[in-house]
């Protein structure tokens, strides 16, 4: 796989999910829609983060990653400092995904515990995994700011 080409659409999933926030201000991307079990635009996008370091630098890379799922469904903060901090994750993700072969085996394996793929993955099975979960999630923030936005117009 074209770790360039890959990256690329992270990076696109990421910059829909911060134009979403960036369309609702900082305060109403850290509200929580009104739907049971729902999540705040700020959130989601966070957990992205969090995932996408993980998977690719953890699980692949063997990159040492602390993690707090729990706390990223409560984050809040504000779109730039996101900006600021996506920069700096796709500087350690280019640098993880150097050693990565497409058919090795990842470096680490997640917990059993962690929701994911229910099998054993190669590199590329965790890049797609990755890639899976932003594509459902940028859905979901895009979909919280229209909830969000129609709120506010009522």
């Amino acid at each position: 796989m074209d770790h360039d080409e890959y990256l690329y659409f992270l990076r696109r999933a990421f910059d829909g999910m911060i134009g979403a926030l960036e369309e609702l201000g900082d305060e109403r991307a850290c509200t929580t829609p009104p739907l049971t079990g729902a999540n705040s635009p700020y959130a989601i996008t966070r957990h992205c983060m969090a995932v996408a370091d993980y998977w690719i630098g953890h699980v692949i890379a063997g990159r040492a990653v602390e993690r707090d799922r729990p706390a990223e469904f409560t984050s809040r903060g504000t779109a730039a400092d996101l900006k600021e901090s996506l920069d700096l994750l796709f500087g350690r993700l280019r640098a993880d995904l150097l050693g990565a072969s497409g058919s090795s085996s990842p470096r680490n394996t997640p917990p059993g515990s962690f929701e994911g793929p229910d099998r054993d993955l190669t590199c590329v099975g965790v890049q797609l995994h990755v890639l899976e979960e932003l594509a459902q999630h940028h859905g979901q923030v895009q979909i919280s700011r229209d909830l969000l936005l129609a709120g506010e117009a009522r």
